[in-house]
């Protein structure tokens, strides 16, 4: 991905396919890597038998009726695009380029989806998926299952609310960055930790996109189960648009009369390169937690546990990186037009870290089912920094428990 960076910014190739481009050159060596390297399509949770291929006649029948129930979900997908003005305007990203991609797609992963079906059908173990049971309740079968169209139903709502987010927002991210003389930052700490920050992002989007597009069982990167608390879909939600609640003029807009720590610290040129390097650092960190999904990255999902990276440190790497990043880089507690608003900005944000937190519970308590996470948590209570920290920052502000009382200490 660095590569065609390079490349790109050499040759002023800074358009919307030279990013999709980039989102390939990060994609392409991940899955090499996990099928060559790390051998993912063995895993025993891809649900696939490799030592067994069934004839395709056995499994024709089970196909159909899931092909079914996919192409319904796709045309579902595709009404709610056309029928809604969201993805028809540029109001909030670049929607309608995202809407030409997939019109580009859709007719290849249409042919594709065929072949692609009758191969896999054969060597699951179960093959009667959420899109089977979907494609069986449309054609009046038996055996289809509510629960298992549910989650059908919301793993490819997550996908298709988040892809053509991603897409939208990759072009002007990478044409920003491939545009920039590297030369030229280097003469100023704020533009150079703006630049590397600007990366930072280029980074992150190139993976989250990869994420999205690549759930596969072969690569072991599909989606076990979406979240089914409608908590944690209005906490996430809230966060992105058309429901962003935090954007200019929302109710959660903690930048009236605000200025950003170079503004606030020119007089101090001694601190500005400090600062800098600390909210670089931030932003890798953030990055980094999106790297360490691979090829799992997606909001509302459950592909698999992380026990590796940031996720060794923090149960919540990205959102914590993310919010100390906003309170340093926008200092809401300082404003160009008096206290009032400083004390306002200050408390908004204070909210704003509050659905973090909100999103972080959510997401817990959808993995909370899973033993894997239920064994990575008690790990993260006892041994990661992060939750220690927490826990003896909680600690030393509750009371201890008064002996023979029947209340407890706190305990993380």
């Amino acid at each position: 991905m660095t590569g065609w960076v390079v490349v790109a910014h050499w040759f002023g190739m800074n358009g919307p396919y030279a990013a999709l481009v980039n989102v390939a050159a990060c994609a392409l060596p991940m899955v090499l890597w996990s099928l060559l390297v790390d051998k993912v399509h063995r895993n025993p949770t891809t649900g696939i038998d490799w030592s067994r291929a069934r004839p395709w006649r056995e499994t024709l029948d089970v196909s159909i009726t899931k092909l079914t129930g996919l192409w319904l979900t796709w045309g579902a997908i595709a009404a709610i695009y056309v029928l809604s003005r969201v993805w028809s305007e540029t109001r909030y990203a670049n929607y309608p380029f995202a809407m030409s991609c997939f019109l580009a797609a859709a007719p290849v992963l249409f042919v594709l989806s065929v072949p692609y079906v009758l191969w896999l059908d054969r060597r699951l173990t179960e093959p009667r998926d959420g899109a089977w049971s979907l494609g069986a309740w449309a054609m009046g079968a038996e055996g289809w299952n509510a629960e298992a169209i549910f989650n059908h139903l919301r793993s490819w709502a997550v996908k298709a609310f988040f892809l053509a987010f991603m897409v939208a927002i990759v072009p002007p991210g990478f044409a920003e960055f491939v545009s920039i003389d590297p030369r030229a930052v280097l003469r100023n700490p704020v533009d150079l930790a703006m630049y590397c920050v600007t990366f930072m992002f280029v980074i992150d989007v190139a993976f989250a996109t990869a994420g999205y597009i690549l759930t596969f069982r072969p690569l072991d990167s599909h989606i076990r189960t979406a979240n089914p608390y409608a908590a944690g879909w209005t906490a996430a939600l809230i966060c992105y648009p058309p429901f962003l609640l935090m954007g200019e003029g929302g109710p959660l807009d903690y930048h009236e009369g605000s200025a950003d720590w170079s503004y606030w610290l020119g007089n101090y040129p001694w601190v500005l390169p400090v600062l800098g390097a600390v909210l670089v650092a931030l932003t890798a960190i953030y990055a980094w937690a999106t790297i360490a999904f691979g090829l799992r990255f997606s909001n509302l999902t459950h592909r698999g546990i992380l026990t590796h990276g940031p996720y060794a440190w923090s149960r919540h790497p990205a959102y914590l990186s993310k919010n100390l990043f906003w309170w340093l880089s926008t200092m809401p507690f300082l404003a160009t037009t008096g206290w009032h608003d400083a004390v306002r900005n200050a408390a908004v944000m204070a909210c704003v870290s509050g659905v973090y937190y909100w999103r972080a519970r959510t997401e817990e308590r959808h993995l909370g089912s899973d033993p894997a996470y239920q064994e990575y948590s008690a790990w993260m209570a006892r041994n990661a920094p992060v939750p220690r920290l927490f826990a003896r920052l909680k600690s030393s502000v509750t009371p201890a428990a008064v002996p023979g009382s029947t209340g407890r200490t706190a305990s993380s």
